[in-house]
C-alpha cells in the first residue's frame, strides 16, 4: 500500500490544500490516515478512485466518445 502525502494529493488532483479539507469534511474526498503527531497521508489507491469517479461523472455527462479537435486555421471545432 502506497501513502500520498498532501504535496503528492495536491499534484495528484490539481486541488488547493483548502479545497482538499473542505472535501474530506463534507465527504465528497478520502480521508487522510494519520501516522503520528501531526501527520497524514491519504491511500494512494482511494485517491486514484475518487479521480476516476470524477472522470466517469464526466463521461457519462458529456460523452466519451465525443473527441474535439481545434483547427488553428479557422478554430473550428470538429467531432
Amino acid at each position: 500500500m502506497r501513502v500520498l502525502r498532501l504535496a503528492e494529493v495536491r499534484e495528484k488532483t490539481g486541488l488547493a490544500k483548502s479545497t482538499i479539507y473542505k472535501y474530506v469534511d463534507i465527504g465528497m474526498f478520502p480521508r487522510p490516515v494519520y501516522l503520528g503527531g501531526r501527520a497524514v497521508a491519504w491511500i494512494d489507491s482511494e485517491v486514484h478512485e475518487w479521480l476516476q469517479e470524477r472522470q466517469v461523472e464526466r463521461d457519462m455527462r458529456y460523452g466519451a466518445c465525443l473527441l474535439y479537435t481545434s483547427d488553428a486555421a479557422d478554430d473550428s471545432l470538429r467531432v
